[in-house]
């Protein structure tokens, strides 16, 4: 675990239609259909000018901890400008100061085990925008590495 500053982003891809919650596990279901969709819609490939190949799952929007509503997004990093492709929306991530853990293990689960750490934990957060960063290090499904921001208070 360690904190880092991180500068502005724009994403391109798709959102949950209406905000999901942790409550009987429902933010599983929602999630997993979207990155189903992501997948399915070959989202990666339908984005261009791409800069980088991560693909990033943002949880934002709460309406309070994380036991209350938020939104879900997955999509890539683009360049600023970029023309959002039909079907697809833009998702601004502000400069914001984060602690980045790291879930290794077999996926999905050790990310939803993160997680539950994290909800468990004493950890300070802002709620402002959380995401998992998924590259080169998560293809492997049997030893995945995912890094996770948490949006903390400055």
């Amino acid at each position: 675990m360690e904190k880092t500053t991180l500068p502005e982003f724009t994403l391109v891809g798709i959102t949950l239609e209406k905000k999901t919650t942790n409550k009987n596990g429902q933010s599983a279901i929602d999630c997993g259909m979207l990155w189903q969709k992501f997948e399915t819609g070959k989202y990666v490939e339908r984005i261009s000018d791409k800069s980088g190949e991560e693909i990033f799952a943002v949880y934002f929007d709460y309406e309070g901890d994380s036991s209350q509503p938020y939104s879900y997004f997955i999509g890539c990093k683009v360049k600023p400008g970029l023309e959002i492709p039909p079907g697809m929306s833009r998702l601004e991530i502000p400069a914001d100061e984060y602690i980045k853990l790291s879930a290794k293990g077999e996926m999905p689960d050790c990310v939803a085990d993160c997680w539950r750490e994290i909800w468990n934990s004493p950890m300070d957060r802002a709620y402002h925008y959380d995401f998992e960063m998924y590259d080169e290090r998560s293809k492997d499904w049997n030893n995945a590495e995912v890094d996770i921001f948490v949006s903390s208070p400055q």
